[in-house]
């Protein structure tokens, strides 16, 4: 972080946008504030490209200031700018390329510069809807319905008071500290509009920073209010929070403030230890968020479509153990099937939450699912069969399974530890010596299931499946070749045992 004066923060400002914002309001007798995020960040030292601008004042115009500013700039922009007006929301949308940049109309968003525009507003809310009733108000009061302090700040873009900091909350002295909390009574900021708390922990996680002690109380007697948001704001939220650097964080907020069991209530029962005979199972939960933090370490320089997804496997891999969870006499605490568990799971998880049911699903699905199989190959021999069977199941989600289970390594028994490694690593060496060889074409036996029902003239069966199954088998076990002789030879052969012929 850079704290700047501003004398400085001009200069950082001294860009056309920002100087065609001030003229156009100026023109209009209105004042102008770049504020929010754009403003954080800069002293954050991050990128940003969301600029939002407050205009405060009637002056010259008759309607909504923001909107009479946004037409203003849109003119002086000339053709390469266009204006979008949302006048139920009272905001207005600058969108321009800048010059040297070239509309595509195939990526229309490419090189393009958006600004919003909204009047200076007081916002008033009913118990049962975060919709506010919105009246014009001054710059204080624009402020003040801002979620947090390091949200709250304005940056002047009036010709005369060109880079002036309004800091009224004191969100500078916040970052410095490293500290979430809201510009008034955080009661009354959760309880107006519920979706702030996920934001807080959403902001907590993303910058590193503590959650303040009163804002963070606020969280836990306000948690309920959530129930009034819809499952696609909490999933964004939650979606943001996963693709954090380290996502464990904002769970465990999630968990401590009493959200989770909201969100995610079979992740929250997993947070629990039970002992029975002197023996006591480990902390699921926890041990959950250390694999999370794992496949972000593993992914975090590597940002593919599939990453987010990725941290929802690790999320719910183990979700189906305490319903699996059962006491032997023997072995302790055991936890059998719950992969499978876990894997049916998946689909009523994403429907609550409004998380996509499409192929998306089904990889979170293929991870909770399989993510057992490469341990069980590393616990022991690891066999060229074991490896092509888990190529097949996996397909090309093959790298995924294997990030996944490579983070699932936790044990504190640094030389079991240091043997699931060294096994893994000789999967991956045969996965990649498999692929080299083009196995994954050869998994699938030449003889198929159409020709099989025509050869012994069957329907879709039970036997067709079964015959089907056993040339596989044979296919991936290298008992044969996948040649139609050698495979032909093999099938009557079943099917004469089988009574077929």
């Amino acid at each position: 972080m850079k704290e700047y004066t501003d004398a400085e923060l001009a200069q950082i400002l001294d860009k056309d946008i920002f100087h065609m914002i001030g003229e156009a309001a100026d023109e209009l007798d209105l004042d102008c504030y770049v504020v929010g995020g754009y403003v954080r960040d800069i002293f954050l030292e991050r990128p940003s490209d969301d600029i939002d601008c407050v205009v405060v004042g009637n002056g010259k115009v008759g309607d909504n200031p923001g909107i009479a500013v946004a037409k203003r700039l849109r003119k002086k922009l000339g053709r390469r700018a266009n204006v979008s007006i949302f006048k139920n929301f009272g905001t207005a949308q600058v969108k321009y390329y800048p010059d040297g940049v070239t509309y595509d109309p195939e990526n229309p968003n490419e090189g393009a510069v958006e600004v919003e525009f909204v009047g200076a507003r007081k916002e008033s809310y009913q118990r049962d809807s975060r919709k506010p009733i919105v009246e014009d108000g001054t710059l204080e009061d624009d402020q003040n319905r801002r979620d947090f302090t390091i949200n709250a700040m304005a940056i002047c873009l009036n010709k005369d008071r060109f880079g002036e900091l309004v800091d009224p909350f004191y969100g500078l002295d916040d970052m410095w500290d490293g500290i979430i909390r809201t510009p008034l009574d955080p009661d009354i900021t959760f309880s107006d509009d519920p979706l702030r708390m996920l934001r807080c922990i959403r902001f907590a996680t993303r910058l590193n920073f503590m959650i303040d002690d009163e804002t963070f109380e606020a969280l836990e007697r306000n948690a309920n209010r959530l129930k009034i948001i819809s499952g696609e704001r909490i999933s964004e939220e939650m979606n943001k929070i996963l693709m954090t650097k380290y996502p464990s964080k904002g769970i465990v907020d999630l968990q401590r403030s009493g959200l989770l069991q909201l969100i995610l209530p079979e992740l929250s029962a997993m947070d629990m230890v039970e002992t029975r005979n002197g023996k006591a199972h480990k902390n699921n939960f926890y041990h959950t968020l250390e694999v999370l933090d794992n496949v972000a370490r593993a992914t975090n320089d590597n940002i593919t479509p599939d990453t987010l997804w990725l941290r929802w496997g690790a999320l719910l891999h183990d979700i189906g153990k305490p319903k699996s969870k059962r006491w032997d006499n023997l072995q302790g605490w055991t936890f059998h099937a719950h992969n499978i568990i876990g894997a049916k799971m998946v689909p009523n998880i994403f429907k609550r939450m409004k998380l996509p049911l499409d192929m998306k699903m089904k990889f979170v699905q293929k991870m909770v699912d399989l993510h057992m199989r490469p341990i069980a190959i590393a616990d022991n021999e690891v066999t060229d069969s074991a490896v092509r069977r888990l190529v097949n199941d996996a397909g090309d989600d093959i790298d995924s399974l294997m990030i996944l289970c490579e983070a699932d390594i936790t044990s504190k028994n640094q030389v079991r530890k240091q043997r699931f490694i060294d096994n893994y690593q000789l999967v991956r060496e045969k996965i990649a010596d498999l692929a080299q060889r083009d196995f994954k074409r050869l998994l699938q036996p030449c003889i198929d299931g159409n020709e099989i029902m025509e050869l012994f003239n069957l329907k879709p069966s039970r036997e067709v499946g079964e015959l089907k199954q056993y040339l596989k088998d044979a296919v991936l076990d290298n008992k044969v070749v996948n040649e139609r002789e050698p495979l032909m030879a093999l099938l009557m052969e079943k099917a004469k045992e089988m009574g077929l012929c």
